[in-house]
């Protein structure tokens, strides 16, 4: 059972999407997982054959239990048999339909065939009001409400438990730069003029670009403080923090953001953000971020002030847009300006360090055409 975040102590399978015998290769989806995050799907990451399935579901396990085995191929190292270790969520090809925890329980308990139920969910997705209407499935419908209720407090504990731990084990320190974005503004304009609305460019998608390429130039923001050391992260993969309607957030990271272009990177947050709200992500995408960016100002906050997610060693709060009188050639000019806050692990990270990425970013959404 795989870990994803300090706040993580145990998971419950749900369900095998493999059996003994069966080909998987390196990111194949292979099992369900439900955790306080909500459900994922396990991704394996070795090539192989899966060799040993140890425990069934339904099951609760703690983090760390060997799951199944896999014995690696041609591809891998032979003489090797490496344990499953890792979780993920997306829809792949299965030989089941896709469907939530919830309405899979509700299926077993009623013996009822998911394959026969058409789903109105996401990518056809079996929802509880798809299945019959029988006495028995009302009932679990509001057991499942409660248990909804039940799972959204498991992840405020779990939140309140990392943010606990991040500030009584990290020494904090908070830098804010009010950046303007006059020429940001004016070249998604342009960019989005001829665009259809779901192919638009929205401003996150160059704040994650300018962070990423702010922190090729200081990577010591980027990576992890353990064993009382920091280990920089050869990737930069951003973690973009998500609201979830029901309550609690997740954080799950876009990958490479240094090497995609703006497209590519709206994309990516288009996609994540769909995924993460419908409770598919994959693990890599829950455990892979190196650095993290909250995004408050779409809630109308001026500054955030944001907590670190540990490992991590730092993260970066964007707030509003608001209007803001600047000194310009002698002229007092108004301008478009986002107070942007980076907290940082002074362990790791001093006062100098922090302004000269703050700079660097502010310098690269000056010239947005060029991310």
């Amino acid at each position: 059972m795989p870990s994803l975040g300090a706040d993580m102590t145990e998971g419950i399978l749900v369900e095998w999407l493999v059996k003994c015998g069966d080909p998987v290769k390196r990111g194949d989806i292979i099992a369900v997982i439900e955790t306080q995050k909500g459900a994922i799907d396990m991704e394996v990451y070795h090539t192989g054959v899966i060799s040993e399935i140890l425990h069934q579901p339904i099951v609760t396990l703690p983090v760390g239990t060997v799951m199944a085995r896999v014995k690696l191929t041609e591809h891998s190292d032979r003489s090797k048999v490496t344990q499953l270790d890792s979780v993920a969520v997306t829809q792949v090809e299965t030989r089941t339909p896709l469907a939530s925890p919830v309405v899979r329980k509700v299926a077993m308990e009623q013996k009822l065939d998911l394959t026969a139920v058409r789903g109105s969910g996401p990518q056809g997705a079996i929802l509880l009001r798809d299945l019959p209407e029988t006495t028995e499935e009302m009932r679990a419908s509001t057991q499942a409400s409660k248990q909804s209720s039940g799972a959204t407090k498991k992840m405020r504990g779990a939140i309140a438990s990392a943010m606990t731990k991040s500030k009584n084990e990290i020494p904090h320190f908070y830098q804010s730069l009010d950046i303007e974005l006059g020429n940001a503004q004016e070249w998604l304009k342009k960019t989005n003029e001829y665009r259809s609305p779901d192919q638009h460019i929205l401003l996150l998608a160059l704040l994650l670009k300018a962070a990423a390429k702010a922190l090729t130039k200081y990577p010591d923001l980027n990576g992890f403080y353990e064993n009382n050391q920091f280990v920089h992260a050869e990737e930069i993969h951003i973690g973009n923090v998500i609201s979830l309607r029901q309550g609690g957030l997740v954080v799950p990271a876009i990958h490479h953001v240094d090497k995609l272009s703006v497209d590519e990177t709206m994309q990516a947050i288009r996609d994540i953000s769909a995924r993460g709200r419908n409770g598919h992500l994959r693990s890599s995408e829950l455990t892979d971020a190196t650095i993290t960016i909250t995004n408050m100002g779409e809630r109308g906050t001026d500054t955030v002030f944001a907590v670190i997610y540990p490992p991590q060693v730092a993260i970066i709060g964007f707030g509003k847009i608001r209007e803001k009188l600047q000194l310009v050639e002698g002229d007092l000019v108004n301008c478009d300006v986002m107070s942007v806050c980076l907290s940082a692990d002074h362990r790791v990270i001093d006062g100098m360090l922090g302004a000269k990425f703050l700079n660097a970013l502010s310098k690269q959404l000056q010239k947005p055409e060029l991310l």
